[in-house]
């Protein structure tokens, strides 16, 4: 029943939507006007005047529209408010005790929703649990987005706009590079690099000669760059791809394509007078897990340290080897100090050094043991029928064994364990006769690399791949140690006889080679001697010859 003083009483209509989360399920503003303005006609309300508002209600003071209104009612305008439901009014405890405060006090004589009224003589209670409600529901919406948020952060992929020279790939939910402008992006890094070219002069070439224009979004972009999105970019880690910045939190876990190295953003920062403090960096080191500490045997382990160089602003990274001293964490300290990278890869390049043989003296060798290879070959056939032999004899003995099991000759306990004791002799044999089929070409090859390292080693070594030169440094023995920064290796077996005989012969190699006095029979002679001398070192020790390095 409409009373008369409801219809005495003039409205406001007030309508909202947000763009947020928070509304998805809301009707729209003109769905939210015309079912209001049917209520207005069914119960003869008075509407004097409709305001819409696109803004969210968690938070007080950002709605315009809304202050505007209450500020209108409090000057006598209006008697009310009418609108879809409380949650339209308010969604944060600021507003909802202001409009509590006033219809206590009368100065709102009525909020008129889609299912009831609220009046100035109802309980309180009422309207604070309702609006409580509303307030509550942005409270746990925000801790779910932030827990989804933080989730999808930990995975790899920044829960916010990329920055230009990115796209939002929002079917994904995941970052991919700007087709249109990732590489003229990255050629911005690129003249910052140089340092030749300060942000501003960057901006003038990108807008002015490249025409480059931000991403058209649904309110903004479609303009050019400006100068603190230049700067903001060229402070930006994201462009590593491993990091980001979120919720004030660094995360080194990034997903998206990598635009520039860590080295390259730390060099911008520097000419952009941003030393900050040096950050620590995974990187991969060629000796860490090989070496132990001479002194309290814990691996020894690569570092990096960056320092910025005074005169010149340089960022310079500089690498140590020490020991982790972990193995005795409780016991006495170990006093080992860290070595440079330089100073030990010095001590392998020695030691290299001492390993080394020129390709007259490989080419030597190669040829002595290839000719043993002819009766390695012959040795070979003759073992390999004696196997095969053996093979086929066993295998009779189980055709025997299986035969006399089905015609009850024997038990089932006799038969199960003379068929075992065949089955893994056949397996042995099966195995022997697979090792002497690729006994020689393994000798040959085996061989071939001995020597291609004692060759080539140290000048692959020079090169510094770190993948290369573990391999190389690991060939060179086992054991490998470190103590007052001088390394110790149990060398392999097979430098032992470089070690011992090469040096002389080389020498005297040498000298040949330079004596002008000699005629070419004389040197040929005597060449033809120290290959014999060389040879004889190689075959007098034939058990080195399975001690190569793969």
């Amino acid at each position: 029943m409409i009373t008369k003083d409801k219809k005495q009483k003039t409205y406001f209509l007030y309508a909202r939507k947000s763009s947020e989360s928070e509304d998805r399920q809301v009707q729209s503003i003109d769905d939210q006007i015309d079912r209001l303005k049917e209520l207005a006609n069914r119960l003869g309300l008075n509407i004097k005047e409709v305001f819409t508002e696109s803004k969210s209600a968690k938070k007080p003071d950002c709605r315009p529209i809304f202050s505007d209104m209450l500020k209108r009612i409090e000057e006598g305008e209006a008697d009310g408010i009418l609108c879809w439901q409380i949650n339209r009014l308010t969604r944060n405890p600021v507003d909802s005790g202001k409009l509590g405060w006033m219809l206590q006090q009368g100065t709102l004589q009525s909020i008129q929703t889609i299912d009831r009224e609220y009046l100035p003589d109802d309980n309180v209670l009422l309207f604070n649990i309702e609006t409580g409600v509303a307030n509550q529901f942005i409270i746990d919406l925000r801790k779910n987005s932030m827990r989804g948020t933080k989730s999808k952060a930990q995975k790899g992929w920044m829960p916010s706009g990329a920055p230009v020279g990115y796209l939002n790939d929002k079917l994904e939910q995941i970052i991919v590079k700007d087709p249109d402008r990732f590489d003229m992006v990255r050629k911005m890094w690129d003249m910052m690099l140089t340092g030749n070219y300060v942000p501003s002069q960057i901006l003038e070439i990108a807008n002015n000669e490249w025409g480059f224009k931000t991403p058209k979004k649904k309110r903004s972009g479609g303009v050019p760059l400006s100068l603190g999105g230049i700067y903001r970019m060229f402070s930006n880690i994201f462009y590593t791809g491993k990091y980001f910045n979120w919720s004030g939190e660094l995360y080194n876990t990034g997903k998206h394509p990598q635009m520039i190295t860590l080295e390259e953003f730390d060099r911008v920062q520097v000419i952009l007078g941003r030393k900050g403090k040096p950050r620590s960096k995974n990187r991969e080191f060629a000796y860490t897990g090989i070496v132990e500490c001479g002194e309290c045997g814990s691996m020894i382990t690569g570092t990096e340290k960056e320092k910025i160089v005074k005169k010149t602003g340089e960022l310079k990274s500089y690498f140590y080897y020490n020991c982790t001293k972990r193995k005795k964490p409780h016991g006495p300290k170990c006093k080992q100090k860290p070595i440079t990278l330089d100073k030990l890869e010095d001590q392998i390049e020695a030691e290299l050094e001492k390993h080394t043989i020129i390709p007259q003296f490989k080419d030597w060798a190669l040829e002595i043991l290839n000719r043993k290879n002819d009766q390695e070959v012959q040795d070979r056939t003759k073992i390999y029928e004696q196997q095969h032999k053996s093979l086929v004899q066993t295998q009779k003995e189980l055709d025997s064994l299986t035969k006399m099991r089905y015609r009850e000759l024997i038990d089932d306990e006799t038969y199960i364990k003379e068929r075992d004791e065949l089955k893994m002799n056949i397996e042995k044999l099966k195995d022997s006769l697979r090792g002497t089929e690729s006994r020689a070409e393994k000798w040959l090859e085996l061989t071939e690399k001995t020597f291609h390292f004692a060759c080539y080693a140290r000048a692959e070594f020079m090169k510094g791949d770190i993948k290369k030169n573990r391999e190389i440094f690991n060939a060179l023995g086992l054991n490998f140690s470190l103590k007052d920064k001088e390394l110790h290796i149990n060398k392999a077996d097979w430098l032992i006889p470089i070690e011992k005989a090469y040096p002389e012969l080389e020498a005297e190699y040498n000298r040949l080679e330079l004596d002008k006095t000699l005629t070419n029979k004389r040197k040929s002679e005597a060449f033809a001697s120290l290959i014999l001398d060389w040879g004889g070192y190689w075959e007098s020790n034939p058990d080195c010859r399975y001690h190569k390095p793969e």
